[in-house]
């Protein structure tokens, strides 16, 4: 067992603990509070005052997808542009865990990244929630499949459109997801009816969106494009997270009111196509006012995923209430993605996912972790 004494707790969910500590066994957390016992044999880490968080959460990146360290197409794997629909692939056979981003991105105290294809496909296939610390893809994994990846606006059309291909058009693109929604549909109902249909790869991978059991993931990042992807979901009755969601400022209180939830970003990068004009960092706090449930994210390696707290620290400066940001590094980052069973807050049984910070990285650019620790261990510090 490791205890964590004299901590400035900040648990995400619940009021801040001032000399707070935490008891960890079997890699979860057992107890949090003000003042517990010191069972025999346990080891004890003194934060000495400083702040303790759960380690942060980016909701949408392709770390370990994307390498960093493998230059040209040996290193892209995230984009399976050989057909605009599928759904088949998933993110868990394309990510390295000896690529160096992720020990960068566990040093500045990101633990938990949900990483998947890219935007190049209409449907590009399954997103995976992992720990940032391992050696085996297999035994970081927190949930290998957690949304199915769609896009629509510029990607899609400029990798098929360019060659002549569907979709050429923003309603080509609708259609081909549509299509493929509504083959899946009648291949359940088939089955359903014990009429056995053929097995079909594709089909199959897109049972669980259909099912309620994932959210289609949708890169969508102009108003028209957010609210195209909305109207699908909606025809065929399936859940949605709006990622990007650049547009979402111009359009907080449509948004509000359909009461889906925003992971926005990378905000950090340069305004690099037409779409995405309208990027800001104060698109954050605009959705948090309306009331809209929102996450930061990287996009990872779009800004890298080390600079996940800087992304929440300029949504700050850009009006964003500090607390509001914690959380959409961490536990609504974790609610949205569908993990927040395992990770995002200090909470009893939960992984003890933690970082010790020498200071406030929302407010301090030198701030950075002393220890970060992944299901209790210490892996940095």
């Amino acid at each position: 067992m490791l205890q964590i004494i004299n901590a400035r707790i900040m648990p995400m969910r619940g009021e801040t603990l001032e000399n707070g500590q935490l008891l960890i066994d079997g890699g979860k957390i057992k107890v949090v509070g003000t003042r517990m016992a010191t069972p025999a044999g346990t080891e004890v880490l003194d934060a000495g005052g400083r702040l303790v968080t759960p380690g942060l959460v980016d909701a949408h990146c392709h770390i370990g997808v994307e390498n960093s360290c493998i230059s040209g197409a040996m290193g892209r794997d995230c984009n399976e542009c050989s057909d605009p629909a599928t759904p088949q692939v998933r993110a868990i056979d394309s990510i390295y865990p000896q690529d160096s981003s992720l020990r960068e991105a566990l040093a500045a105290g990101v633990t938990t990244a949900v990483t998947g294809p890219g935007s190049g496909n209409v449907i590009g296939g399954t997103f995976a929630a992992v720990k940032l610390h391992g050696m085996r893809v297999d035994d970081m994994v927190i949930r290998q499949s957690v949304a199915m990846k769609v896009a629509f606006g510029e990607n899609p059309k400029n990798v098929y459109g360019m060659k002549g291909n569907l979709p050429m058009t923003r309603m080509g693109t609708a259609s081909i997801l549509r299509e493929y929604l509504g083959k899946a549909r009648r291949y359940m109902e088939d089955m359903e009816a014990g009429r056995h249909p053929a097995y079909d790869i594709k089909l199959e991978a897109l049972v669980p969106v259909l099912n309620g059991e994932i959210p289609l993931k949708a890169h969508c990042h102009r108003a028209d494009d957010i609210f195209t992807a909305i109207r699908i979901a909606r025809e065929f009755g399936v859940k949605i997270t709006l990622d990007h969601c650049t547009d979402g400022s111009l359009i907080a209180g449509e948004l509000a009111r359909e009461g889906l939830p925003a992971i926005i970003g990378p905000s950090f990068n340069r305004k690099s196509k037409q779409e995405v004009a309208n990027k800001c960092f104060g698109t954050t706090a605009k959705l948090y006012e309306a009331g809209v449930k929102i996450a930061i994210m990287t996009d990872a390696p779009e800004t890298p995923l080390e600079y996940l707290p800087l992304c929440a620290g300029l949504a700050v400066k850009a009006g964003l209430p500090e607390q509001a940001a914690w959380e959409a590094i961490t536990i609504n980052a974790a609610e949205i993605t569908g993990i927040a069973n395992r990770v995002g807050s200090l909470e009893v049984g939960k992984d003890a996912d933690i970082v010790i910070w020498n200071g406030n990285p929302l407010r301090n650019i030198q701030a950075c972790p002393e220890k970060v620790l992944v299901n209790g261990e210490v892996v940095v510090g």
